[in-house]
């Protein structure tokens, strides 16, 4: 009787999952091979299913069978395509509602690995001093090879006040140090702004939040009583944010009716344009952008619409390349499925995912000289990111490569090499002007 059941559920299941495929992939459209080939595939699923309730050396809960899968289905996507419990469901939307405690480090899953993108600038995670490319291979212990997306931020976010320790593996760098971190209540301040003297204003915008062009438009008021004639735009460790915000401040810059941005995916409502709706109000000043390899998502939607519309000269290094758009769908047992649907684009037509954007003028900020490692050392780093503890050996002499660990310097033209370049950038763009010269050829000029 027990047998006769499973068998009816998995039947079942057959065919409710081919009904799903058949909403998710627009009916019978795309051919009846496809499908009967689905629905056959979805034959020998159900019939390891069976065969492991009915041969396990446990017990099986079946639910839980088949949410694995679904994870593990969704894996083989991207690292940001997600299924989520009904409590991971629930636990989501209370943490967009901003009730949560966290550390302030946007990460993603890359080359299966967990990587910081950047930190937010006055968080934990920046007062620590966590660096973008950063790989975090273990959280209170344990590795995080493989673990999803949503696991890790679940580990990472808690009640505030509470500590959580995690392993850092950098570029450059043997052995991982840790860092034990408490967890805060992230509030950031999006847009910060300073006078850097010769007519030349700087603004920063740690991430896109709801008040990001609010916030941005008083410091582009704040920059014309100060008479200032050249703008710094900082994107520099930017983890992106809300798209409209992104939208909304290159819209501060471009002409009405200029592209910003557009997405396209398969379904057709997944196709979006978005373009400059207002005539800003704010002079068109020489501008620099400055981006590095932290600045994602919303940070890269601006610069490239700035950069294909010209109307920037984009500094620094290659963006880190997040240009896809997720949805977040409800599913009818309370669960939710995130599913990447869309890329965003360039005016230009680049598509950011996995390229980024590559700037007008690369500079890179200096590093500290790296000793080189021996094969020994290289074979125990490569253990550490595959999650494995590296044998006990001696790894090499680690004498005088301490780590330093201490808040980033912002808008420090002494200290900042990248800004020291913007700034030459924006003289010679004036001094050239003055003679005839257009933007584009002064900073060619400088470069």
């Amino acid at each position: 009787m027990r047998s006769e059941s499973r068998t009816r559920w998995t039947k079942g299941f057959v065919v409710v999952a081919t009904l799903v495929l058949l909403i998710f992939s627009g009916g019978v459209q795309h051919g009846t091979t496809a499908i009967e080939d689905t629905y056959e595939k979805l034959k020998v699923f159900t019939e390891i299913l069976s065969l492991v309730q009915s041969n396990y050396v446990d017990d099986v809960n079946s639910k839980e069978l088949i949410y694995g899968a679904v994870k593990g289905m969704l894996e083989t996507l991207d690292p940001h395509s997600s299924f989520m419990s009904p409590d991971a469901f629930r636990e989501m939307q209370v943490e967009t509602q901003g009730s949560f405690g966290g550390l302030g480090i946007e990460i993603t899953v890359k080359d299966r690995m967990l990587t910081v993108v950047a930190p937010i600038e006055g968080t934990p995670a920046d007062r620590a001093g966590i660096h973008p490319g950063d790989r975090i291979v273990k959280i209170e212990g344990q590795f995080t090879k493989d673990l999803t997306l949503m696991d890790a931020v679940r580990r990472l976010r808690g009640p505030k006040g509470s500590k959580v320790t995690i392993s850092i593996l950098r570029e450059g760098q043997l052995e991982p140090f840790d860092v034990t971190l408490v967890r805060e209540v992230i509030e950031v301040k999006s847009v910060r702004q300073k006078e850097l003297g010769d007519g030349i204003f700087y603004i920063r915008i740690a991430s896109f939040q709801e008040r990001t062009s609010k916030d941005l438009e008083r410091a582009l008021e704040q920059a014309q009583k100060s008479n200032s004639n050249a703008l710094i735009l900082d994107l520099r460790n930017d983890p992106g944010g809300l798209l409209n915000q992104a939208v909304a401040v290159s819209d501060m810059f471009l002409d009405k009716g200029q592209l910003i941005v557009y997405t396209r995916g398969r379904q057709k409502d997944q196709d979006l344009r978005f373009t400059a709706e207002h005539a800003s109000g704010f002079p068109k000043l020489p501008m620099v952008v400055l981006v590095n390899g932290g600045s994602a998502s919303a940070s890269e939607i601006v610069a490239g619409a700035l950069q294909d519309w010209k109307r920037a000269v984009i500094l620094g290094t290659k963006t880190f390349g997040k240009g896809s758009v997720q949805t977040v769908i409800p599913l009818s047992d309370g669960s939710g499925l995130r599913l990447t649907t869309a890329k965003y684009f360039t005016p230009k037509g680049r598509s950011i995912h996995g390229s980024g954007i590559v700037p007008d003028i690369v500079v890179e900020l200096p590093r500290p000289e790296a000793k080189p490692l021996t094969p020994a050392e290289q074979q125990a780093r490569e253990q550490l990111l595959q999650g494995k503890s590296p044998r006990d050996q001696k790894i090499g002499d680690q004498e005088g490569e301490g780590i330093e660990i201490g808040r980033r310097e912002v808008a420090d033209p002494q200290k900042d090499v990248q800004l020291q370049r913007a700034m030459e950038i924006l003289k010679a763009t004036r001094i050239l002007e003055k003679n005839g010269a257009s933007p584009a050829a002064a900073a060619k000029a400088s470069s």
